[in-house]
């Protein structure tokens, strides 16, 4: 507490009067008050700061070392904001916000004042959430999702797309009108319910006004997730709703547009999903479509891509070719990758970048991949016993729990044994359900079968796997051979991951050889095998036994390294 001045005597009296006052206000001032001496011993404390902090009595005599005090403070908060040196907040255990703001006094001596700032926080936090939310459903507004659509729309430039939903409810006029405002209201509530219901973790549900509300999706592929979700909102909308005793009808429309495909700026993207909106109103209603012409166009080949899929293994549409993998002293194959070829009937040689990841997606992989799995090992089970088969195999057949089982199946048909097959896995195999994807790969390898990994480098997470399953095989990607032989980095890297391989007791296979100058930069670096259009491109399986009994890849493929004091062979040429 502050001592009580004494009052000066005789013609002071004045004086003395103003400082009574000025020690009355110091004790009953709302603001907690801290006076420190130039040594930062506490010379008075007002009753407010002592309660504001709940301290003892004891805390805050003058003659109270400042760090006492300031341990006492950190015991009972944190400090959550610091605006300089001389001004910070701190939050309570109780949930309260204290101001705490410093003034330099003449001759080293401080004046502390602390300030509960609480209701004034739960202001801003009430006007700043009002701002960015329905005040009826409590569903996050237009301003908010406009800023969502502007936060992620960067990130498609990484490849990423966004999936804008804007729904219109169906006769919600006529509920509204028979029904009275309160069951409107009771009734755009339970929509805001269901559509969150409907949701998935990462999307945003906002009210944009009236009976129209949207959902962004950040995450899943497109356009399959929006279709998914138009599905599941379709079926939501559609089931009666309950107000007080009146049951309501009613259905949704739903129009969909797609980033940066439909539309690069949040004001676009959202014009162009309300354009597929009036859309889906005008085809009768209930109903999702996606953004006009070139979503939609894209939606109806890829549908029918889909069902042709589904027909092309048992009408024979698959074939697959073969590709050498050589090894760089000799120039002998040392294994063969297999890779799948559709044939369609009237689109012609459709490229695997334009259905493998609809298999992926649709879950065809899994019956595709076992078709290859066998044809592969039939093709193969007649090679010389040092000539090994690469199948790559999808994370969709990890995920369908069968993969071991067809991986055998296909050995057992072939009659081949298991330590000629080599899979060939990517980082993405792991990411979903790295436990899983490690037990099946422990279970091939149990079964002798050899694993490899494919594209290393390009995934964050490829070292780390390297501790986890001892891989037979790394396959560097070919973005790295690319420049190997012309950039330094490029070729370091190369170095450091045939290092890497050789103190881990891994093979190294370079992909992507197209130049006789790249095939002496990784030769230079050590690399044993190869794989690349320099020496074949993939090759039908009528040709690819002649390739590996006839060694077509000759020693004579392969030029001798430059002497040390050469500069390595550059060529500015596109590959071939």
């Amino acid at each position: 507490m502050a001592p009580t001045p004494a009052a000066p005597a005789g013609h002071d009296e004045p004086a003395a009067q103003a400082l009574s006052l000025y020690a009355l206000a110091f004790e009953h001032l709302p603001l907690g008050v801290c006076l420190f001496d130039a040594q930062a011993c506490l010379l008075a404390a007002n009753p407010r700061y002592r309660q504001m902090w709940q301290l003892p009595e004891s805390l805050c005599q003058p003659g109270s070392p400042l760090g006492d005090l300031r341990a006492a403070q950190q015991a009972r908060a944190t400090v959550a904001a610091a605006a300089s040196p001389l001004q910070q907040e701190w939050l309570t255990q109780d949930g309260r916000t204290i101001a705490e703001t410093d003034r330099p006094l003449p001759g080293g001596a401080m004046l502390r004042v602390h300030d509960d700032i609480s209701a004034h926080r739960q202001t801003e936090a009430r006007i700043a959430h009002q701002a960015r939310h329905d005040t009826l459903t409590g569903l996050p507004n237009g301003a908010q999702l406009h800023e969502a659509i502007g936060h992620h729309l960067p990130r498609t430039a990484r490849g990423e797309v966004l999936a804008l939903m804007c729904l219109d409810l169906d006769h919600f006029k006529v509920v509204n009108d028979s029904l009275g405002q309160p069951a409107g209201d009771k009734l755009l509530q339970c929509v805001a319910e269901r559509l969150k219901a409907c949701a998935r973790g990462g999307d945003l549900v906002a009210r944009l006004g009236g009976d129209e509300f949207a959902i962004l999706q950040t995450s899943g592929a497109q356009p399959a997730s929006s279709t998914a979700m138009g599905r599941r909102l379709i079926e939501a909308m559609a089931a009666p709703f309950d107000l007080d005793g009146h049951k309501a009808h009613i259905g949704s429309s739903i129009g969909v547009a797609i980033a940066p495909f439909d539309g690069a700026q949040p004001d676009v993207l959202l014009k162009n999903a309300n354009l597929a909106l009036y859309r889906a109103k005008a085809d009768g209603r209930n109903v999702l479509r996606y953004f006009e012409p070139e979503m939609d166009a894209r939606m109806q080949a890829r549908r029918q891509i889909e069902n042709d899929l589904r027909g092309a293994i048992a009408n024979g549409e698959f074939e697959l070719a073969f590709q050498p993998q050589i090894t760089v002293t000799g120039g002998l194959v040392a294994g063969v990758e297999a890779l799948i070829r559709w044939n369609h009937p009237t689109r012609g040689r459709v490229p695997p970048i334009d259905f493998i990841p609809l298999a992926e997606e649709t879950g065809l992989i899994v019956p595709i991949g076992r078709w290859v799995l066998r044809t592969a090992c039939a093709a193969a089970r007649h090679w010389p016993d040092d000539v090994r088969l690469c199948v790559n195999v999808s994370p969709a057949q990890f995920r369908s729990r069968s993969l071991v089982l067809d991986v055998l199946e296909a050995l057992e048909a072939a009659g081949m044994p298991a330590h000629r097959l080599e899979i060939e896995i990517t980082e993405a195999v792991m990411l979903r359900d790295t436990e899983h994807a490690l037990s099946v790969l422990h279970a091939l390898r149990e079964r002798g079968v050899r694993i490899a990994m494919d594209d290393f480098g390009t995934g964050y997470s490829s070292l780390s796997y390297l501790r986890r399953f001892p891989f037979d095989r790394i396959k560097i990607d070919r973005s790295f051979i690319t420049d190997v032989h012309s950039s330094v980095d490029a070729l370091a890297i190369v170095h450091a991951i045939n290092g890497l391989g050789l103190s881990l007791r891994m093979a190294i296979t370079a992909e992507g050889i197209e130049t006789a100058e790249q095939l002496d930069a990784v030769r230079g670096a050590g690399l044993a095998e190869v794989q690349g259009y320099f020496f074949s491109r993939p090759r039908p399986a009528s040709e690819i036994d002649g390739v590996i009994r006839g060694r077509l890849a000759s020693p004579a493929l392969l030029p001798p390294l430059p002497a040390a004091s050469e500069e390595p062979p550059c060529s500015n040429e596109s590959p071939t």
